[in-house]
């Protein structure tokens, strides 16, 4: 083999590992939050309760009289969203900016008394999600959490093809060698580990990566399209449905995020149409008029209804549905009432239906607590994974350097191995990105300057 082959190879071989002691820190917090997230119902109900759950007691009061309610006690609150209690032992839920934070404030919808106040974006739940999502640092963390996904399926796929197993005995491969100390031990428990967690991560991987804002948006794009003739007799606005859901929470579906937001017609509540004051704004429809139309319209228990922003806004009720063939994304003229329109599971075209089926197993509410137990399985076998990863290269490293282990004789295997990596950084641009940039970081600057050798052993 030539020298500058060579080169390459051992250069693919060192970034291989770089990589993955990028990526196992994402991949702890990851399983870690995920973990939370997962049961979030269950975590709700234990330190919300007060907050969640009331006394059934006659009939519920209409959803104008709750937001009555909640002004009188809080007069200076701007309302943004309304959840319906999903029961009848469930309390209403208002999102509002409130001294200038984003709240969350629950009302017994039988009494109409306001029952607790909650930080919107500072509660476990919503901390543990903008984790998840984006570090909680908006762009630049939505981009690292891509990043360190993409890598994290080039290193399953090219880790997989590199261990699978080719003749050698069953030890090891599909359980671990117990009997083994050292190196060895945590090497058959990294290899056993990620062989039998190597479907499930990638199911887990790409399921989130189409919610990330680069790829994901793009993903989207090309595969997720309605009817052009859909949206022909609805005045639409440039600003996508995406724009509703937000790092610390999800109002609607990932099949409807690139479609546009219609808008309303503030002339219309002079041309006839049923108009009715709401909260001192008048010509908007009423709160329980939207409540209406979506009873009227089938839409499930347990979705919410964004109240519009200015005067072109529209009112949309939107349910996220444990189970996808019951997602529903509506919206409605707020002077006419007029349904501009009606998103549901029939509209979703193949990819989409993949996706949202994909996602509800990935947060695990699609079988319930049989799904929520095998996701929290998958998460241990993340973390068991990444930790053994970790230790077999501490003690694998060069002695006394933060370097990587000697090139793998088997090259061959490498070979094919590196073409993997390359593929999947065309088909993810930001690894492919970062692979570029290392690559020329390496050559212009390490190579240079002598320290390749002393900082890779």
């Amino acid at each position: 083999m030539s020298e500058n082959r060579a080169s390459f190879y051992n250069l693919a071989w060192r970034w291989h590992f770089y990589a993955g002691l990028f990526v196992i820190p994402f991949m702890i917090m990851l399983s870690v939050t995920g973990s939370i997230y997962l049961f979030k119902p269950q975590l709700d109900d234990l330190l919300y309760s007060d907050l969640m759950r009331v006394a059934p007691e006659g009939r519920m009061l209409s959803a104008d009289q709750q937001l009555a309610g909640l002004m009188a006690a809080y007069p200076q609150a701007r309302v943004s969203q309304y959840l319906p209690p999903a029961d009848a032992s469930r309390s209403a839920q208002f999102v509002a900016n409130l001294d200038g934070r984003k709240q969350n404030l629950f009302v017994d919808p039988y009494r109409g008394r306001v029952l607790g106040v909650q930080d919107a974006e500072y509660n476990l739940q919503a901390v543990a999600r903008s984790l998840h999502g984006s570090l909680m640092l908006g762009t630049l963390g939505d981009r690292l959490i891509e990043l360190a996904a993409g890598w994290g399926i080039v290193l399953v796929v090219s880790g997989l093809y590199l261990w699978w197993p080719r003749g050698q005995a069953m030890r090891g491969v599909f359980w671990p060698r117990l009997g083994n100390r050292g190196r060895l031990f945590w090497r058959d428990l990294h290899a056993v580990t990620g062989f039998w967690g190597a479907s499930l991560l990638l199911f887990m991987l790409l399921t989130g990566m189409t919610w990330t804002g680069f790829w994901g948006e793009r993903f989207a794009d090309v595969w997720n399209r309605f009817p052009a003739a859909m949206w022909n007799e609805v005045p639409t606005s440039d600003v996508q449905a995406r724009s509703l859901n937000t790092a610390t929470g999800q109002t609607l579906a990932w099949a409807v995020e690139n479609t546009p937001m219609p808008v309303s017609d503030p002339h219309a509540a002079h041309r006839g149409h049923a108009a009715v004051e709401m909260a001192g704004s008048a010509g908007r429809l009423s709160l329980q008029q939207v409540v209406d139309t979506a009873r009227a319209r089938g839409v499930v228990p347990g979705y919410s209804i964004t109240l519009p922003a200015e005067a072109t806004g529209v009112f949309t009720i939107a349910v996220f549905a444990d189970d996808p063939r019951n997602d529903a994304t509506l919206h409605l003229d707020q002077y006419s009432g007029k349904v501009l329109a009606d998103v549901r599971w029939k509209d979703y075209g193949l990819v989409a239906r993949s996706v949202e089926t994909g996602v509800m197993l990935h947060e695990g509410r699609m079988f319930g607590l049989p799904n929520q137990l095998l996701m929290f399985g998958v998460c241990l076998l993340i973390l068991l994974s990444a930790v053994s990863g970790l230790v077999m290269w501490w003690k694998r490293r060069p002695q006394g350097r933060l370097g990587v282990p000697p090139l793998p004789h088997a090259l061959p295997l490498w070979k094919t191995a590196v073409g993997i990596m390359v593929a999947l950084g065309v088909a993810f641009p930001l690894v492919g990105a970062s692979l570029l940039l290392i690559w020329a970081l390496d050559w212009l600057v390490l190579s240079r300057l002598g320290g390749s050798r002393a900082v890779t052993g």
